[in-house]
């Protein structure tokens, strides 16, 4: 393998994460209903593979006998699991908006200190949790069989 593992893992499970999202975003335009964070009710979860997924997966694995459904599962656990981190930094967002209104431009030191460190932390997790989630990925892509 010529790149990083855990890089090309990360990209791998985004594009779960793109995939379903596409989903989701056709569900909530045809729903009746709305959600306040713009995505959805629930998380859609699609593990088709894209182009650019199939890719990664032979980066990754290449010939090698791969239990496909240990990767299924930690593929939807990693779509879910990104739909409420993309939720939280929606929410956090839409509630400091709220709070100190839309222009930064207009923000204090204090507040924008606040909007930034808020969103670094989120943020933050996520790379944690993708980078978990890589993980998880190669270590159910090191078993066998298909």
């Amino acid at each position: 393998m010529d790149a990083d593992p855990i890089a090309l893992a990360e990209s791998f499970l985004q594009e779960a994460v793109y995939r379903s999202r596409g989903d989701q975003a056709g569900a909530t335009l045809l729903s009746a209903g709305s959600a306040s964070c713009g995505l959805g009710e629930k998380p859609s979860v699609v593990l088709d593979l894209s182009p650019r997924a199939e890719e990664l997966y032979a980066k990754l694995f290449g010939d090698r006998a791969v239990e496909l459904d240990s990767l299924k599962d930690v593929m939807a656990a990693w779509v879910k699991r990104q739909d409420a981190l993309d939720r939280k930094r929606n929410h956090f967002l839409k509630d400091f908006r709220n709070a100190h209104g839309f222009d930064r431009n207009g923000y204090s030191e204090e507040q924008l200190e606040l909007f930034e460190s808020g969103l670094d932390a989120i943020n933050g997790e996520i790379t944690e949790a993708r980078h978990a989630a890589a993980e998880a990925l190669l270590r159910a892509g090191s078993g066998s069989a298909r």
